[in-house]
């Protein structure tokens, strides 16, 4: 038994198919075919059901691809070792970021953290924290930023920092001339949200407490972007909640706009991701670091109300 066959037949249980599999492996199908099979013929088991399409795991398949997703990360923390005793921060290193989070932090630490770490390969992608989740659990990515608290057995979470939720609210609104809001103020059905899967969106409906009710307006409408939502607010369509870090870039006219909650603030609490089994923890605790010295001067809440990101 060896490592190269246990990350064949990982990359075949996540690709379901051989041909897929050797080509994301950089080896010929045949070889890769070869290999599971002296496996399966070692372990005197079948790892794959090769009669379905996609392929399927067997049973004992999926308790082996378990265990075998564990060897593959205890055995990355070799060279981990080798890193943290020379002092080595380097190495490619795959970051996922949720869309309500990308836009505006990935610029405020993007080129402070490369400039001091030349040495580290980053890959960021834009992803859901569902799509984070699985990545992180199949050892796809190495660290993730998302909402928190999430509450995953594997997962473990670092937090950077607290960022209140703001209101923005035009002159026709109800609640434009209120300086301070209360979160006895808001009306799940008088706010322009975020499209589903956004837990930003989770968010606020936690924060109001009641569900979207089923109501004979004229329209119901979610967006993907809170750039759409502001330009829906202008227009005397509802009001809307923007992450504070996101009012730092709104334009001059529009600031007028901004309601901020009476403390403690509501906050979306935002954490640093990575699996429990800690790889590349010498390159997460330098991104952790960097991020926290730059927000910290751009958020100075501390008296916050954590709102949680998953709808209850």
């Amino acid at each position: 038994m060896t490592i190269t066959q246990l990350q064949y037949v990982l990359a075949v249980a996540e690709h379901q198919n051989f041909t897929l599999a050797a080509q994301k492996s950089f080896v010929t199908q045949p070889t890769l075919s070869m290999q599971i099979q002296k496996l399966e013929d070692e372990l005197e088991i079948q790892i794959f059901d090769r009669s379905k399409k996609p392929i399927q795991l067997t049973e004992i398949g999926k308790k082996i691809v378990e265990q075998a997703r564990n060897i593959v990360n205890e055995s990355g923390r070799m060279q981990d070792i080798v890193d943290q005793q020379k002092g080595f921060i380097g190495g490619e290193f795959k970051l996922g970021i949720i869309p309500t989070i990308m836009p505006t932090l990935l610029p405020m630490f993007l080129k402070t953290f490369i400039k001091k770490y030349p040495k580290v390969n980053l890959k960021i992608e834009e992803l859901t924290t569902e799509t984070i989740i699985k990545r992180l659990n199949e050892g796809h990515l190495d660290a993730a930023i998302a909402a928190t608290p999430l509450g995953y057995e594997q997962i473990k979470e670092r937090v950077l920092y607290y960022e209140p939720f703001v209101g923005y609210i035009t002159e026709n609104h109800r609640l434009y001339h209120k300086k301070e809001l209360e979160t006895s103020d808001l009306d799940i059905d008088d706010i322009l949200l975020l499209e589903d899967g956004h837990c930003f969106r989770d968010g606020v409906i936690n924060l109001c407490k009641t569900p979207r009710a089923i109501t004979d307006d004229h329209f119901q409408l979610e967006s993907g972007s809170f750039e759409t939502l502001i330009k829906l607010s202008n227009e005397d369509l509802g009001m809307t909640l923007l992450p504070y870090l996101h009012t730092l870039d709104i334009k001059e006219s529009e600031r007028k706009y901004l309601r901020h909650f009476a403390e403690p603030r509501p906050a979306r609490e935002v954490s640093l991701l990575f699996h429990k089994s800690e790889l590349k923890m010498q390159i997460i605790e330098a991104l952790r670091g960097v991020i926290m010295g730059i927000v910290r001067g751009a958020i100075a809440f501390h008296n916050v109300e954590i709102i949680s990101p998953v709808q209850s």
